[in-house]
């Protein structure tokens, strides 16, 4: 059984938010397209898919250690997309731990084109949860260069369906797809604010070995962000989602070994949320400094914030005394979380 599930997937994510994930990844399982971004095998660490078997085996031994309940997720797949009775399959030996009040629900992913209200009341039904769609983007032109293979029109219907049936809904979305712009996938964030979804996912794209992008990028037809642009337009995004009230959860893929060996260009960075929220960061410290006068200024964080508004390596701290001409000082102190004082 270790050669089906991935170092990634023996552990649970840390907790984003309010809760802690035990991932279960089925690679490809149903996916009707591959997408010219998509080499899962590079992506997760693992080319197999688990058993409905080794599934339990493995989540009887995530829960061996009496950790508090958690939401089981499966990823890597289009879950909705297999055939009824293996998704039966999976979803009852999950089900089994929810019943137990070991996990407290289910998560999975899905396309949008593979949902409909008839699937989502049987995902309701076994003790799902939450469902996110790979949206990827609402640009039927960048869909299209992507091959996709659905439309902007199916991840509106997609999106509606899920929220009617009471199931919470996490989009998932790309920057720098073929196709795209900053233009377009600022638009794409402005129309997935519209569908209220209650989290949001956002990953660069990345040119991975195995991939039909990886041909496009060879043959010059390709051009993916830079790390800069895919960390500036990724900030925009971000606010843009949290000033909506929408939660974003992570921001670029999960670091790893077999993706770090596999990656031939792209905007990929270990820590790359924390060079997006780090951005954000400079931009509001930026913003406030605007109204102070003097040579120097001592701005006061939360402690556990200290390193955002620092950035990696100081990076923040010189990019404002070299903006504002001030030395300028971050520390932690009694600020609320999200806030920051300036001191004179």
């Amino acid at each position: 059984m270790n050669n089906i599930f991935s170092k990634r997937m023996l552990h649970p994510e840390k907790p984003s938010l309010e809760k802690l994930i035990v991932p279960v990844f089925i690679p490809h399982k149903g996916c009707p397209h591959l997408c010219v971004f998509c080499n899962q095998k590079r992506i997760s660490g693992t080319a197999g898919s688990p058993s409905p078997e080794d599934v339990r085996e493995y989540l009887s031994g995530a829960f061996s250690s009496g950790r508090p309940a958690t939401t089981i997720a499966f990823y890597g797949g289009t879950f909705t997309a297999m055939p009824g009775l293996e998704q039966k399959k999976y979803l009852s030996v999950a089900s089994e731990f929810v019943s137990k009040g070991l996990a407290s629900g289910i998560r999975l992913s899905t396309r949008p084109d593979e949902m409909d209200g008839e699937r989502a009341r049987f995902l309701k039904e076994h003790s799902v949860k939450t469902v996110e769609l790979g949206v990827q983007s609402l640009d039927d032109s960048v869909l299209g260069k992507s091959g996709r293979g659905h439309t902007v029109g199916d991840a509106i219907r997609a999106a509606k369906v899920v929220k009617d049936a009471g199931l919470e809904l996490g989009i998932q979305l790309m920057a720098g797809l073929p196709g795209d712009s900053r233009e377009k996938f600022l638009h794409t964030v402005s129309e997935t604010v519209r569908l209220s979804p209650d989290f949001v996912r956002i990953y660069p794209a990345l040119v991975v070995d195995g991939s039909e992008l990886a041909d496009m990028w060879r043959r010059g037809e390709h051009v993916p962000l830079s790390l800069f642009e895919a960390v500036e337009l990724c900030a925009q995004a971000v606010e843009m989602f949290e000033s909506a009230g929408i939660r974003v959860i992570r921001l670029g893929l999960q670091p790893g070994e077999e993706l770090e060996k596999s990656l031939l260009a792209g905007p990929y960075h270990p820590s790359f949320g924390h060079l997006v929220r780090s951005r954000i960061a400079l931009r509001k410290m930026l913003a406030a400094l605007e109204n102070y006068e003097g040579d120097s200024a001592e701005i006061v964080v939360n402690p556990r914030e200290l390193s955002v508004y620092k950035g990696i390596r100081n990076a923040n701290v010189r990019e404002l005394s070299r903006a504002t001409g001030k030395k300028i000082k971050i520390s932690a102190g009694d600020a609320a979380p999200g806030e920051f004082k300036i001191q004179l």
